[in-house]
């Protein structure tokens, strides 16, 4: 019987938006007479998924259609699922001065040129609709509302022709794309993949959670976010040690890969849980890994909201299988990382810690208990916290 082979793209085909070096020369040409528009963090983030097909079927930043449709019923005008906008906007006084059939330029915060955008769509830019819908607070406490909120008032849509996904891009080694990593799958052997999203070090509970899953899988993607995240949050580079040293200690390398996802944090809760979960699907992996408040904030979304939220679509729709976890902890009393399902402790017998509590103890050089984090990676954060 012929071998299955890695579960298809949303969609069913990778996009590539990166043009080839001819035309790349063209626009380099022109790009100096166009009007241009300089992208936030975010949507710098999201230009570069785009290029590389990791946001498939998107070809481009959200049209007016649907963008209304991704916020009121988490579907694209056509009828594929899609959670979250993805848009590039603009203040008023610089819409009003490209035309539709006009190109503009894209650049990042340093004015280097990215794409050429041939706009085909100006429209409002509903703020109030995305926040309550997507956001499900118009609090702009949230950190991904505030954003949203600071965002300009018309967003632009239309084709993209991408000279350069990022310029300076941090971690090259681990900066896959779809098409990297899909080939990576293949020539390992793997099918059945499952991916990790974190912002986070991985702790024990984390790890508990990831072998379990690669225990019904042939591999394990690691896939950290390294875009733009709030204010408190480790940064990148420092996970990155953390990955590193975990990886080489505690894991089999036959059947693990660390990979870098270029993309901003929108804190989003359950909305952002199925976002991560269909571009990972691109990305290769047929499971994904839905942990207890996957990309929640604060108090503005229930514990195991981003799990029951898969619930509302069917599983052809998704075409990717969540792997929902509950809370995990050290339990004393059975030595071992568990669960309340898989065990009947008191809370004297389990070890937790907060992330406030585990910050603390960082600034003062305490280590955490190994219950809760491997020596190696404390003292990588313990390191940190005195730069």
């Amino acid at each position: 019987m012929k071998k299955k082979g890695l579960i298809p793209p949303h969609g069913g085909e990778l996009m590539n938006l990166v043009v080839s070096d001819a035309r790349r020369a063209e626009l380099e040409k022109s790009a100096a007479d166009l009007p241009r528009i300089a992208l936030s963090d975010r949507e710098q983030c999201d230009l570069e998924l785009l290029a590389v097909g990791a946001m498939s079927p998107l070809t481009g930043f959200l049209n007016e259609a649907d963008f209304h449709g991704v916020c009121d019923n988490m579907h694209l005008a056509g009828g594929l699922p899609w959670s979250m906008p993805i848009t590039c906007s603009v203040d008023t006084a610089m819409a009003e001065k490209i035309a539709i059939g006009s190109q503009v330029v894209l650049t990042d915060n340093q004015d280097r040129v990215l794409a050429v955008m041939t706009v085909e769509e100006k429209y409002a830019h509903d703020k109030k609709k995305e926040a309550e819908k997507a956001y499900g607070t118009p609090d702009e406490a949230h950190p991904g509302v505030a954003i949203v909120c600071s965002q300009g008032d018309v967003c632009l849509s239309g084709k993209l022709e991408v000279l350069t996904p990022r310029h300076d891009a941090e971690f090259p080694k681990y900066r896959l794309t779809p098409m990297q990593t899909r080939a990576a799958f293949e020539e390992r052997g793997w099918r059945r993949v499952v991916a990790f999203q974190t912002r986070n070090p991985i702790h024990r509970a984390h790890e508990y959670i990831t072998k379990c899953a690669l225990e019904i899988c042939d591999g394990l993607l690691v896939h950290p976010l390294v875009g733009e995240t709030k204010k408190g949050d480790i940064p990148a580079d420092v996970r990155m040690k953390c990955y590193e040293v975990l990886l080489a200690n505690y894991y089999n390398p036959k059947n693990t890969l660390l990979s870098v996802w270029p993309a901003a944090m929108r804190y989003a809760g359950p909305r952002e849980a199925i976002l991560h979960a269909l571009v990972r699907k691109n990305y290769g992996a047929s499971h994904f890994i839905v942990g207890r408040d996957h990309a929640g904030v604060g108090d503005y979304y229930g514990t195991y909201d981003a799990q029951e939220i898969f619930d509302e679509f069917n599983r052809e729709e998704l075409d990717i299988i969540p792997l929902k976890f509950e809370h995990n902890f050290w339990c004393g009393k059975s030595g071992a990382m568990a669960s309340d399902k898989t065990t009947n402790s008191t809370k004297e017998d389990r070890v937790f810690l907060s992330g406030t509590k585990v910050r603390e103890m960082l600034v003062k050089g305490e280590r955490p208990p190994v219950e809760f984090t491997r020596p190696e990676i404390a003292d990588i954060l313990i390191e940190s916290m005195k730069q």
